[in-house]
């Protein structure tokens, strides 16, 4: 009875060391945007400079994204998750300093260590939790917007009241939160150094060790690889765009910069619904191509909506929140789901988050430069319509119920 209850405990604070990881992912990236302006004031800033704070961290992402499966192989997937939330943290205090250098330096270390658990969240689902992996993922995504939607609402406020550089270190409350947490999850004080799996709870080694290449194999040359890549992708793309844009563009249709903070964590906690339902709904199909293809139609509603109806920017920033919510939920579901096995999950991941997030860190930045050569937001939400179409595309060939072969020949079936 005593060994059952311990059991329960380790498996209860493993999945809340989860969810605390997960609301670290993604609100000291999204929590900038809303404080823009009052950035490039106080610390003189050009356009591209401001833009720059967006896409650092993207560039992070695709830079590190490659070599954590390298990093969990050799050290554990606990250990690394464990110095990325240190890396958050230390990340958030130099952020905080108040200096230019301080400023891009602290963002940069947010994304590395962002950038880790990105890619090691959905490999440890696989690995603890495989036939949970839907509702797993589903809790962890709805976590991630719940606490990007709190930054993004209160960041405005706490700026007023405290100053931006309180404002935007206030974040630090999620990783420490996780790292408290976590050290607990892992049996104990040392673990997280150690990398020993949890007693009583189903898992493997925590090390990825095996027969499998260090870079995933025929991963790489894959299809379906490539499609949940090119979905992943396109979706962070439009993503970041409006993370990076959208309160700058509510303020240029007349929304005061309160307002527009405020509709841009709408947006965010919008990106959480779809995880409410979205694990019943994919446990009950065949496959997940139209539910991904919908996603994209989605998107490409939300920015037709503000293209020619930006008054009703509320509700596109609900409906475009929600549609990108579920794509990213998909997209992390497909790392499983599309791999056979924790080491091919590692390496999709890996794969996906690269490119993806490549892809993405061009996006404000040439939205942005769009905006300067027009003088509106006209093209590029018009471009934005396009890359949702595309996104639908992808979505459609990657939600087919297939996985990666462990051969070239099997890989594009």
């Amino acid at each position: 009875m005593a060994r059952h209850t311990a059991t329960a405990s380790r498996s209860f604070l493993l999945v809340a060391g989860l969810l605390l990881i997960a609301a670290t992912l993604r609100g000291p990236v999204t929590g900038v945007a809303p404080v823009l302006d009052l950035l490039r004031s106080h610390l003189g800033l050009s356009p591209t400079d401001a833009g720059l704070l967006t896409t650092l961290p993207l560039v992070a992402f695709a830079a590190i994204s490659p070599f954590a499966a390298l990093f969990a192989r050799k050290y554990g997937i606990e250990r690394c998750l464990f110095g990325a939330l240190l890396l958050i943290a230390a990340g958030v205090v130099v952020r905080s300093t108040g200096t230019v250098v301080g400023l891009y330096l602290g963002t940069a270390i947010v994304g590395t260590g962002i950038a880790l658990g990105n890619v090691l969240l959905p490999g440890l689902i696989k690995r603890d939790f495989p036939s949970r992996v839907p509702v797993i993922t589903s809790v962890c995504a709805v976590t991630m917007g719940v606490a990007a939607a709190m930054v993004s609402m209160s960041v405005v406020p706490l700026a007023d009241v405290f100053g931006w550089r309180i404002a935007l270190g206030m974040v630090i409350v999620f990783p420490l939160a996780a790292i408290a947490v976590w050290i607990f999850a892992v049996g104990g004080r040392t673990v997280p150094l150690k990398g020993t799996p949890l007693k009583g709870v189903p898992i493997t080694e925590t090390p990825v060790k095996g027969s499998a290449p260090v870079h995933g194999g025929g991963v790489w040359r894959s299809m379906i690889a490539w499609q949940v890549t090119l979905f992943m992708g396109a979706n962070s793309t439009l993503y970041y765009i409006m993370v990076a844009w959208l309160p700058t563009i509510l303020t240029n249709a007349g929304f005061t910069p309160a307002a527009a903070g405020s509709i841009h964590g709408v947006m965010q906690l919008s990106c959480a619904v779809p995880g409410l339902v979205l694990s019943l709904v994919v446990g009950r199909l065949k496959d997940q191509r139209l539910i991904a293809a919908g996603t994209g139609f989605m998107l490409g509603v939300s920015l037709l909506g503000l293209l020619f109806a930006p008054a009703w920017a509320l509700l596109w920033s609900v409906l475009f929140g929600f549609g990108s919510g579920a794509a990213i939920i998909l997209a992390l579901m497909f790392m499983s789901m599309r791999a056979r096995d924790v080491h091919q999950s590692a390496a999709l991941s890996g794969m996906a988050q690269c490119i993806g997030y490549l892809l993405a860190a061009c996006g404000p930045t040439l939205a942005g430069k769009a905006h300067d050569i027009t003088g509106n937001w006209h093209i590029p939400l018009a471009i934005g319509v396009v890359l949702s179409v595309l996104m639908a595309l992808f979505g459609s060939l990657a939600g087919r119920s297939r996985h990666i072969g462990t051969s070239l020949a099997a890989s594009g079936r």
